[in-house]
């Protein structure tokens, strides 16, 4: 390159620069802090979580030249117990930074070449082996303490470490020395102490001689405890979330409750810590009948977190206490179970809060972080918090009082008939946004039977003549059920969408949400008599090194009726008595609530559009499987399709590329192939004038069980 061209270059790439400062700048006025000069500091791009980026060196009309950068291997790091990666990277101060494998080992990267920086794992310890989320680790997050990046994580076993983002290095002088084994490293917090401090049953074993070991961690009688989404640092405090073993998979109706607590990021000295199961004379110990406060636990953060940090608030979302199938032994609305949550992140103090549903034994635990942005309502600016739900509502709130933007209804549900269970006489339903799919509000009605032909139609309309229909809260029976109905039926709209989560763009109002309609009757309850059949399959004490002071089930109390056999709805020929959706993408216009278009994703499967019932007949597409994920950015959608939660075997029905939408028609303007399916989050960034695409990629049945692929323009 002569003297005079590289003069010239430097004047188009100075340009760019200048162009893309002064359009970021517009943008990110109406946004919150994260993707400002080019950078992806949270995992979902923004403290709004709305995983938005203003960018747009790669836009519509050059989006097909893209071409694979690098590609970078988890599997390198040690064994997956999954295929494929829940951690989406950031990008800060020039380089990436990311999680591997079950050890959750934190990796640093070269954002042009994918090359690894460096490295940290976590010492060994036995409460590592038992942690029930090993390799749902969501990713990490960064801050800047005296003038020195950091880069926090919190680990399987439920350590805070606080890492110098250049070397990996633990900080020193920060937070503890690490109390297991000859590892003489500071810069970590054990969080369990900290936890179960003036928790009642803790102070009852300490009494009873128990000790704390903290190689083992919590006493397997009293639960188990451990973390899935990274803490997130907002105005100088780290807020830690906390996981638990999933609630549908217990048996026992203790453990150890998911207290929020705050730290002081430049010290790692305990600021605050705030009771998610209220104690006497905090607001919300009322809703916890039969004194279920003292033993009851759980109730999980385990998703990301977004936050404000202008208004100082923070915005949790949590899952049901323990067994999330029955909740008898818990009766009432158990706050601060399935609710959003606003603290003051300075004092750990509640501002608002709402509870999205109560006492639930559906699973239907919150599993997204509410996406922050401020709307234009009737010409007023507002702040506003949006919470999509797994059964496909939207609730919208003010999120700096928490006054919902639309109102919201009280309906009433279907009671439970096990005997001893509790269920809320009624749910919230939000009038405004109209859910993502409205069979979620009354169930199977007539126009959602299949009537592809009259005499499905019929076959099917018989079928369900004998089932109780009904919406979202559909309670299951006891096996003893004889009546003049053979099963509820009940219906969802969304799904988990911690694995395809909604995506906002703050600059027009715009959100997309991915989701599929699912129809189901459940199983009966049967009775336990009193067996304990927790098995979480990590060593008990006396197994891998265990302290013998930690008896696994001394105390417990086993819940007394649990999901059996017997479910199930029947089909027609194995097709499904309703009409499917399996994939869609549906965006709303968020300043007024309308919904502006919704897609299928992907082409109905084989199965339906060449079943012998349907010869000849005109199918409508319900869209493919998996998922649909997605980022917003610059002037396009960009979204491809995910085969994660174990629909990678289905991958010929999956074409393997990453698409350009127009954000205001959903139509597609270009693809890239992709070398495996996605998973789970895209992310961008600017990177020495060049913009590049990294997607979550990993199957077992590709040469990828586990990486991620970047992508970037040609030079």
């Amino acid at each position: 390159m002569t003297e005079r061209s590289f003069q010239l270059r430097m004047v188009h790439v100075l340009s760019i620069g200048l162009l893309y400062l002064l359009v970021s700048s517009f943008m990110f006025a109406k946004g919150l802090p994260g993707t400002e000069n080019g950078e992806w500091r949270y995992i979902g791009g923004d403290m709004g979580h709305t995983r938005y980026s203003p960018l747009s060196q790669i836009n519509r009309s050059n989006f097909e030249q893209l071409e694979q950068a690098w590609v970078w291997r988890s599997d390198n790091f040690g064994p997956n117990l999954d295929y494929f990666s829940r951690s989406t990277p950031i990008y800060v101060d020039g380089i990436l930074y990311t999680v591997a494998t079950p050890r959750r080992q934190v990796i640093a990267m070269d954002p042009a070449t994918g090359e690894t920086l460096w490295t940290f794992r976590e010492p060994e310890t036995i409460r590592h082996q038992r942690s029930p989320r090993q390799a749902y680790g969501k990713g990490v997050s960064y801050a800047e303490v005296n003038g020195k990046g950091v880069i926090f994580i919190t680990t399987p076993g439920f350590f805070l470490w606080a890492l110098d983002a250049k070397t990996g290095l633990p900080l020193e002088g920060w937070g503890e020395q690490f109390p297991v084994g000859d590892a003489q490293l500071s810069g970590v917090i054990d969080l369990i102490p900290q936890l179960v401090e003036g928790w009642g049953p803790w102070e009852d074993y300490v009494v009873a001689g128990g000790e704390y070991d903290p190689d083992y961690g919590v006493p397997r009688e009293l639960g188990m405890v451990t973390a899935s989404a990274p803490p997130i640092v907002v105005n100088g405090v780290v807020v830690v979330l906390v996981g638990h073993q999933p609630s549908y998979g217990q048996t026992r109706i203790e453990n150890v409750p998911g207290d929020i607590m705050g730290f002081d990021a430049a010290t790692g000295e305990r600021l605050w810590k705030f009771h998610v199961i209220p104690r006497p004379g905090e607001v919300g110990h009322e809703t916890w009948l039969n004194d279920a406060w003292r033993f009851s636990g759980d109730m999980s953060t385990w998703a990301p977190a977004s936050a404000d940090p202008e208004l100082g608030l923070v915005y949790l979302v949590t899952n049901a206490s323990t067994v999330q199938a029955y909740a008898g032994h818990r009766p009432g609305d158990n706050l601060f179970g399935g609710s959003v949550l606003a603290l003051d992140v300075a004092t750990g103090e509640r501002r608002w809060h709402y509870q999205i549903h109560r006492s639930d034994q559906w699973n239907y635990d919150l599993p997204t972080p509410p996406l922050l942005m401020d709307l234009d309502l009737n010409g007023q600016r507002v702040p506003v918090a949006i919470q999509n739900t797994k059964q496909g509502l939207v609730f919208a709130f003010n999120r700096e009082t928490g006054e919902p933007i639309w109102p919201i209804e009280e309906r009433e549900v279907l009671q439970t008939e096990v005997p001893g269970n509790y269920t809320s006489a009624t749910q919230p339903y939000p009038t405004w946004p109209e859910p993502v799919d409205r069979i979620i509000l009354d169930g199977i009605t007539e126009e959602f039977i299949i009537d592809y032909t009259p005499e499905l139609k019929e076959e099917a309309m018989e079928i369900l003549s004998g089932y109780r229909l009904g919406g979202l809260y559909v309670p299951p029976l006891p096996n003893t059920h004889e009546g003049e109905f053979i099963n509820n039926v009940g219906c969802l709209g969304a799904g988990n969408v911690i694995s395809h989560p909604p995506v906002a763009d703050p600059s027009t109002g715009m959100m997309y949400n991915s989701h599929r309609r699912n129809c189901f009757a459940p199983g009966f309850m049967r009775p336990t008599e009193g067996v304990d059949r927790d098995n979480p399959n990590y060593p008990r004490p006396g197994e891998g090194g265990a302290t013998p002071n930690s008896t696994p089930t001394t105390g417990v109390t086993v819940v007394p009726w649990l999901p059996g056999g017997g479910g199930g709805l029947p089909t027609i020929d194995g097709l499904p008595l309703y009409k499917r959706m399996n994939n869609q993408l549906t965006a709303y216009q968020m300043n007024t609530g309308d919904k502006v278009w919704s897609h299928p994703i992907g082409e109905t499967p084989d199965f339906i559009r060449g079943h012998p019932r349907l010869e000849g007949v005109d199918v409508p597409n319900s869209g493919g499987t998996g998922w649909s994920i997605q980022m917003v950015m610059g002037d396009i959608l960009v979204q491809t399709r995910a085969l994660s939660e174990g629909m990678a075997q289905m991958m010929p029905d999956a074409p393997l590329t990453l698409n350009a939408r127009d954000k205001e028609t959903g139509l597609i303007l270009g693809s890239v192939p992709l070398p495996a399916p996605a998973q789970y989050g895209i992310m961008t960034y600017m990177h020495r004038g060049r913009q590049y695409i990294v997607v979550q990629i990993g199957s077992n049945q590709t040469d990828f069980p586990g990486a991620l692929v970047a992508y970037r323009l040609p030079n």
